[in-house]
């Protein structure tokens, strides 16, 4: 008896040391700010950032080798299916893809050699089109990938989101009809970097933790700007005295848009199964009878903890992570992300996706309406476009809605769209066109709202 009590103990100390150190951990480096070279961020992006600097010369090449090596092999995993690679699941589902993904990762070699050895027409190539995606994107998602997928079982594999999604569902259910666990997706984007929340959203879909339309809600909504990011917008339009006011309007609108957007179409329409097509049992939130919400909630961390088996099986995890996202996303970034701006700097194409919105402008009382209406979708392309456009319109007050606007309108090719489309997560290119649509129209007005009482 005394043996079984022994055990027992030195189970649970083991459990809490599990939970405790690993989860800390993960909280130091994804959710604390830390104040670094003037700006205030978390410190996987000061890990990212230093690697940039440290390899800025030689990541545009490694970048470039590693989406042709993801070409090839996906090229040879899916038309010819060797045995070797059939017999590794992580392989089989990293490069024996579907069609769509084949092509997707073959246009990014193919866009992303053009760029990089500048072969073919210049507007390809150019420092606004293909050479901004390889020279400046690509090289930041490199770094933040190896970091964050290296080190994102911390939070995922010890318990911390068992806690958290337990304390927080009370919040996030009635309000944003999502679990609780969100919070901590939400959180790690706006602290430190968009692609680092959709990275954790995507393997917390893949491993049955959110449903379809919980992972494309969250995706598409809690993916949100860093502020680091927001102030380099707001320098751009000259309005760096007006961040209190200018980041207000960013979170109010951000609210509404991600308690109103999701409960429309098409989001609204996303099956809420989980990525086997399971469906989340009725009582798998609710707190047994006995508990409080804070001792359930540690009791599932525990039991989350105590299924680690070793490091060994943590570190594997976290390399799968950094390789899922280097080969299996940055091929589809370089290609849709190079698409996008080539269409916004060649076509008028998103000007004239803008002349709707003049009459909107103008009903909300925002002065030269039709040069702001001209900035608003091509916000699709790239979010910092919007932003260079409107530096040149007079008025203050315009060129501080057109730059909360850009920010809280989410979604852009270049980056954040381009990842989505890359991930797991349940949305196609024409569902998320429509949902950067209804965020304009639902985020413009609050926008304008503050605008006016600023101004």
């Amino acid at each position: 008896m005394e043996k079984a009590l022994a055990g027992q103990s030195s189970s649970s100390i083991r459990n809490w040391l599990m939970f405790l150190l690993p989860s800390l951990a993960g909280l130091l480096l994804f959710m604390t700010p830390v104040a670094w070279q003037g700006d205030i961020t978390i410190m996987i992006a000061v890990l990212a950032k230093s690697v940039q600097g440290m390899l800025a010369e030689q990541l545009p090449a490694v970048v470039t080798g590693l989406i042709v090596l993801s070409a090839l092999l996906t090229l040879l995993g899916s038309l010819m299916k060797p045995v070797w690679l059939l017999n590794s699941a992580f392989l089989n589902t990293l490069f024996n893809v579907r069609p769509v993904w084949l092509v997707s990762r073959l246009l990014g070699a193919l866009f992303v050699l053009l760029v990089h050895f500048q072969i073919g027409p210049e507007l390809l190539y150019s420092g606004d089109t293909g050479g901004l995606v390889l020279n400046d994107l690509l090289p930041v998602l490199f770094s933040v990938f190896i970091f964050a997928g290296l080190l994102l079982p911390l939070l995922l594999d010890f318990g911390l989101l068992e806690l958290v999604g337990t304390l927080l569902t009370r919040i996030m259910r009635p309000v944003f009809r999502l679990p609780g666990r969100s919070a901590v997706d939400c959180m790690a984007s706006w602290l430190g970097d968009g692609s680092v929340g959709i990275l954790l959203t995507s393997k917390q879909y893949e491993g049955h933790h959110y449903t379809q339309r919980e992972a494309a809600v969250i995706g598409t909504t809690f993916s949100a700007v860093s502020i680091t990011f927001s102030l380099v917008v707001l320098a751009q339009v000259k309005l760096e005295h007006m961040f209190l006011p200018f980041y207000g309007a960013v979170c109010l609108a951000g609210v509404v848009a991600a308690i109103v957007v999701p409960r429309l179409p098409p989001l609204c329409w996303k099956k809420d199964t989980f990525i086997n097509g399971e469906s989340r049992p009725a009582d798998a939130e609710v707190t047994p009878e006995g508990y409080s919400r804070l001792k359930h909630g540690i009791s599932l961390a525990l039991a989350r903890a105590g299924k680690v088996e070793s490091l060994g099986q943590v570190v594997r995890a976290g390399v799968h992570n950094a390789l899922d996202m280097l080969l299996g996303v940055l091929p589809v970034v370089m290609a849709f992300g190079t698409i996008a701006l080539v269409v916004a700097e060649t076509t008028p194409l998103f000007s004239w996706l803008g002349v709707p919105f003049v009459p909107l402008l103008e009903l909300l009382g925002i002065p030269e309406a039709a040069a702001a209406s001209q900035t608003i979708v091509v916000g699709f392309a790239d979010m910092f476009i919007p932003a260079i456009l409107a530096s040149s319109i007079e008025s203050d007050m315009t060129r501080f809605v057109i730059a909360a606007l850009s920010v809280t309108q989410l979604i852009y090719m270049s980056e954040v769209g381009a990842l989505l489309l890359g991930s797991k997560i349940p949305v196609n290119l024409l569902e998320l066109f429509v949902i950067f649509l209804m965020r304009t129209l639902v985020t413009l007005p609050v926008i304008a709202m503050v605008a006016h009482l600023v101004f």
